[in-house]
């Protein structure tokens, strides 16, 4: 984990017991399943929400579901699959809360097509500082400031979510294999009309071949087969020697995963797990990074400059040698209207890398590149951005700065994230 820091936890179990958490500490902030790859939910004091799981209520004619806060979205595929009903929205993992979903405004792989988790949501309930309970709609400023505030705003405590309906548990796949960024870029919006694309690209390849990528796109199957059940787990039992991953085994990667498809277009039948949270079925998997851990850098930059930038950016990438085998490109459609949620129209590029000297001057090098091509930072992912790189991507931050001085949210709803941006 990056940062480390001790804290105390006070697990909420009833809204009585949050009421006198909140009453009794000058500041804190919502924790749940632990899958932020930064710091916006560490603090010395965390709310832990993962008991608070309780299915509340489910409407079998609308898809309306009623739930806590606490309850895991593979909880909810556990139950519902099998039923006929999935996620609207997902992101690539299913071990998150949904207040966890709401608080970042995830966003999955049809964002193009149903936008971030806050579509989905009907409404909420959050306790707020003075530990009134109140119910947020949309269009509410208090659903503005949530959806994507990273639980600066409260306490999220129930939500209705709309689902969707399904008729099978697989993905029908086409696997589009490019040569380089332009391909990659007409390849996405030649199967833009499909619910789901995403996108693996070689961040290390160079010249002719820079962008090269394997582009997964497709929509769910109509076989009738809803027999869900959860697979088994690998396990990475233990930490990789830090020297382990390195310019030449990610090379390698990149090479053995890039060649294991066919050239052209494929296609492919898959199970949603594979398809959506492929890193899910590896417990550990972080560990393969070392004992000093990663960090996630995702930005996301407009339609119209997105080629440039990405190019620009996969080029100082490439020069750095430090590469990411993990590098995740997606389209985006138009964003919404909440405060600090991430998406706007245009593409998307998310890396994993693991810290060692030198990668976070590569990152302050690429976010110069990110602003100056109009781009912002995904707070979920980050754990380093500066303010001042940060509020250049956002244009409602002082609205969403006001909203919590104003609410008297911004003394008690804390993060070191929040901290170190100034929020």
């Amino acid at each position: 984990m990056y940062p480390r820091i001790k804290n105390r936890v006070h697990k909420l179990t009833d809204e009585y017991s949050l009421k006198e958490t909140l009453k009794n500490n000058d500041e804190l902030i919502a924790f749940g399943n632990g899958r932020s790859y930064g710091d916006s939910a560490i603090n010395e004091n965390i709310v832990y929400t993962r008991p608070y799981n309780y299915f509340l209520d489910f409407d079998e004619n609308s898809g309306i579901l009623h739930c806590r806060a606490g309850v895991l979205l593979s909880e909810i595929l556990d139950s519902y699959v099998s039923r006929s009903w999935f996620l609207k929205v997902t992101p690539g993992t299913k071990l998150i809360t949904v207040g966890g979903a709401i608080a970042s405004d995830i966003h999955g792989k049809n964002h193009h097509i149903e936008g971030c988790f806050s579509e989905c949501v009907q409404e909420f309930t959050i306790m707020i500082a003075d530990g009134e309970i109140k119910t947020a709609k949309k269009g509410d400023e208090l659903f503005l400031a949530t959806c994507g505030g990273m639980g600066l705003t409260g306490v999220i405590l129930t939500a209705k979510i709309a689902l969707k309906k399904i008729n099978s548990q697989f993905i029908r796949q086409t696997t589009i294999k490019t040569k380089n960024l332009q391909e990659t870029f007409a390849a996405f919006e030649e199967y833009k009309h499909l619910s789901y694309s995403v996108a693996w690209i070689d961040c290390l390849a160079k010249d002719e071949n820079l962008g090269k990528c394997l582009l997964m796109v497709g929509d769910f199957a109509d076989d009738g087969d809803l027999k869900y059940k959860a697979k088994s787990k690998l396990n990475i039992p233990f930490n990789f020697p830090s020297f382990a991953l390195n310019n030449w085994s990610v090379k390698a990667f990149n090479w053995l995963y890039y060649w294991k498809s066919p050239e052209g277009v494929s296609k492919q039948k898959v199970h949603f797990d594979s398809f959506f949270y492929p890193l899910d079925s590896i417990r550990n998997w972080n560990r393969i990074y070392g004992k000093n851990g990663f960090t996630q850098y995702q930005f996301i930059l407009p339609k119209e400059s997105s080629f440039d930038g990405l190019e620009h950016i996969l080029q100082k990438i490439s020069q750095s040698g430090k590469g990411s085998f993990l590098a995740v490109l997606k389209l985006y459609g138009k964003g919404n209207e909440n405060y600090l949620s991430f998406p706007i129209e245009g593409y998307s590029l998310a890396l994993d890398f693991k810290i060692e000297d030198g990668l976070f001057e590569l990152l302050d090098q690429l976010d110069e590149i990110v602003v100056e091509y109009g781009g912002r930072i995904y707070l979920t992912k980050d754990v380093r951005v500066s303010q001042e790189t940060f509020e250049k991507g956002y244009s409602k931050i002082e609205t969403f700065k006001k909203y919590r001085k104003d609410n008297n949210m911004s003394e008690k709803f804390n993060s070191l994230q929040s901290k170190r941006l100034g929020l």
